[in-house]
């Protein structure tokens, strides 16, 4: 059996033609969805990221703003910048590119961002709503795994789903998220006993551990849905996923590839904040 692939980047586009009619209309009302996106320093991989970002804003028709500050810039200037953008009625989702250099607290910066525009879905307001089922702006990874399971038609309810992995960016987050959906939800970590037992009770097995290939089939239960978060650079240059594809796809029911899985949708659901965000800031959501 060879698995059938969730194409992430199909769903992406299905989405932002949905999502660029949506903005066509706004405009008509005079509302034009506005994202700020701040990136200290010159990491590539942030850069890249940016750049991304900002090309989306440009093909949706949002307004978008990016400001690249030095290195060396220090925290109080970071938040002046954050607190002038929350005042900002042309910005509806504000995003500050991690990770952050050294000197400057992520956490404090996190905080600065107005709950309305934290479009990351990262402030302690939108987790907090998140953790008791209120409604929040959701992390944009997470949320993009949720929309890929309901694209494979499968039903959450009453599903056993384990997740691999317990950051606050992913694991945390889309265990949530799939509660939400009825899923009953094990979470595996590092320090788990007996992964492989775990996850081959799996229905819907989310992998998120920030290790190159390190599920193999034999965590697999024949048919499961398998979502692999991860993004691992190998000393050849290419990109793999926390999952081996090549042998999870011979078991596996619906299975997102690396690249072309999560990542498409982590920057169309950051879009889709942005746009809910200008909604609910013109009284229209």
């Amino acid at each position: 059996m060879t698995a059938s692939i969730i194409n992430g980047k199909e769903v992406s586009q299905e989405l932002r033609a949905s999502m660029t009619a949506e903005v066509q209309q706004l405009s008509e009302q005079g509302v034009v969805p506005g994202l700020a996106v701040v990136l200290v320093g010159e990491d590539p991989a942030s850069q890249v990221y940016v750049r991304n970002k900002e090309k989306a804003c440009h093909d949706l028709g949002f307004y978008s703003e990016v400001h690249r500050l030095h290195a060396s810039t220090s925290q109080a200037d970071l938040l002046a910048l954050v607190d002038k953008l929350n005042k900002q009625e042309s910005i509806n989702g504000i995003l500050v590119q991690l990770p952050l250099p050294g000197h400057i607290e992520e956490k404090a910066v996190i905080d600065a961002i107005a709950v309305e525009k934290d479009v990351d879905g990262f402030h302690p307001v939108n987790v907090g709503n998140l953790v008791i089922g209120d409604d929040s702006l959701l992390p944009c990874t997470p949320a993009g795994v949720i929309e890929l399971i309901k694209r494979t038609g499968i039903e959450m309810s009453g599903k056993h789903a384990v997740v691999i992995g317990r950051s606050n960016i992913v694991g945390k987050p889309v265990s949530l998220l799939l509660q939400r959906e009825n899923a009953t939800v094990t979470m595996c970590h590092s320090r788990t006993a007996n992964m492989k037992e775990i996850t081959r009770q799996a229905d819907i097995l989310v992998v998120a551990i920030g290790r190159a290939n390190f599920v193999d089939a034999e965590y697999v239960k024949p048919g499961a849905v398998v979502i692999d978060v991860g993004m691992n650079r190998l000393d050849n240059g290419k990109l793999a996923g926390d999952v081996d594809f090549e042998s999870v796809k011979e078991v596996s029911g619906p299975i997102t590839p690396v690249p072309g899985g999560v990542g498409p949708m982590t920057i169309t659901m950051l879009m889709q904040n942005t746009l809910i965000a200008a909604k609910r800031a013109h009284g229209l959501a």
